[in-house]
């Protein structure tokens, strides 16, 4: 009988152990001092200790993905930002209740294993990782011959934050005549690339994607397309820390777009009336929407538009507030108030 190795269906054990290798450094680089032990084994152990300072710790989890944004990056055969874009996409959503991320894991399913090509997309998490403040602190990489195709590969990720009950923010505490604070998204982060393939990409050769229009300011289409999303922990967290009570909740503005997340934030009485000419599109998105021939509805309800995070701020702070966002690199911009209504989000009529 003829022997039929793991190898001879697909899966080369060998090079995936050598993968495990090339990732240690970058991995280690995202580790805090509650990181127990080292990759390789069964799961991550992380202590919990500073916890026992806490009145009443929350966990709070998430996870998410890249989508289809992964189809541009193997078109133009750049694989070292998409991972930044699957931690920003979970840490963003848990900081949304003020929570501190703790740790991360990943999930890498690939068509044809390469220890070079998996160094890069787990190096793009782990400065991810290191632009949040949370530890990598395990993940797995499935081969899958046969199911994909040898250069395709999908991400998933899942984190853990922690906040102090009584320092939870969210829709419970927005109050009328509150003020929305926008931070600035660096593109589509990893959202509406289903629509942006079909206008931007499909059809398009090696060369228009190299263009560099004026307006992109030296960057060619492809750059933009693939620019990563921004991670707020950071200066989100410094404004919750250093002017407790002064945000009342936070709205990432992912899938859906201001419309569709914005709302997340509202008690069921309120609206947040937001203005959008009080905030500069980025080029990139714009030439999406005008390929696409979107309405400003239909774009407010499927882009983020320029802002990736949005902050409902006491009237009476907003001032110490945006100083401090500035003095973490932010450039944070005034883009609504809080009315009485129905918990939607509502635009100025034209």
């Amino acid at each position: 009988m003829t022997q039929v190795t793991y190898a001879d269906a697909g899966v080369d054990i060998a090079e995936g152990a050598a993968a495990v290798d090339a990732i240690k450094d970058a991995v280690h680089s995202t580790y805090r001092p509650e990181v127990i032990g080292d990759i390789g084994g069964f799961g991550g152990l992380f202590s919990a200790a500073a916890m026992k300072d806490m009145e009443d710790p929350i966990l709070i989890s998430g996870t998410d993905g890249v989508g289809t944004k992964l189809k541009v990056a193997q078109l133009l055969d750049k694989h070292d930002t998409v991972g930044i874009d699957l931690v920003a996409m979970c840490v963003n959503d848990i900081l949304a209740c003020g929570a501190e991320p703790l740790f991360f894991l990943d999930y890498v399913a690939i068509g044809k294993l390469r220890r070079e090509h998996v160094a890069k997309v787990v190096g793009g998490i782990a400065d991810g990782c290191r632009q949040a403040g949370c530890a990598l602190v395990g993940g797995e990489m499935a081969e899958h011959p046969g199911v994909m195709d040898p250069d395709d590969y999908d991400l998933s990720g899942f984190c853990v934050g922690v906040v102090d009950r009584p320092k939870m923010i969210g829709p419970d505490n927005v109050k009328k005549d509150d003020v929305v604070v926008g931070l600035r998204s660096s593109g589509f982060h990893s959202n509406g690339y289903s629509l942006v393939r079909k206008v931007m990409v499909e059809g398009k050769t090696a060369e228009d994607l190299a263009a560099t229009p004026e307006c992109l300011e030296g960057k060619t289409v492809g750059e933009a397309l693939l620019e990563p999303t921004r991670i707020y922990v950071k200066p989100v967290l410094s404004c919750l820390r250093e002017l407790p009570g002064a945000v009342h909740a936070l709205a990432h503005i992912t899938g859906g777009g201001m419309t569709e997340n914005l709302n997340r934030a509202l008690p069921k009485h309120l609206d947040a009336l937001v203005d959008p000419a009080s905030w500069e599109v980025p080029a990139i998105t714009q030439m999406a929407v005008e390929a696409a021939g979107l309405t400003d509805e239909e774009a407010l309800k499927t882009f983020n538009m320029g802002i990736g995070m949005a902050l409902i701020v006491d009237p009476a702070q907003v001032d110490v507030v945006i100083d401090q966002l500035k003095s973490q690199g932010e450039d944070p911009c005034v883009i609504g108030s809080i009315v009485e209504g129905t918990g939607e989000v509502a635009y100025p009529e034209k």
